[in-house]
């Protein structure tokens, strides 16, 4: 069953959202999709905020990940001046 995960992101005050934006999509997306991921859409949500929304093909593959992916944030905390405020996740029950 395909699985969501929801992360939430706060740029630092100051910082410039269209640099912050290149760096996520020079680096962040495409080592989700290294690790497993098949579609990432990132919303803008505000000034500073944004939500990543990441769809894998199954719980099993996103928790395979879980560590790659922390190292990730980790060091993308300290390059585009962001950091995760909040994250959801679960099993996809119905797709209209």
């Amino acid at each position: 069953m395909r699985y969501i995960t929801i992360t939430t992101w706060e740029l630092a005050d100051g910082a410039d959202y269209d640099v912050a934006l290149r760096a996520i999509e020079e680096k962040r997306l495409p080592a989700l999709k290294g690790f497993g991921a098949s579609r990432i859409t990132v919303v803008r949500t505000s000034e500073r905020t944004s939500a990543a929304i990441t769809e894998w093909p199954d719980r099993a593959t996103r928790d395979a990940a879980e560590l790659k992916i922390d190292e990730v944030r980790r060091s993308v905390k300290r390059e585009d001046q962001s950091r995760m405020t909040g994250e959801m996740k679960g099993e996809i029950v119905t797709d209209v």
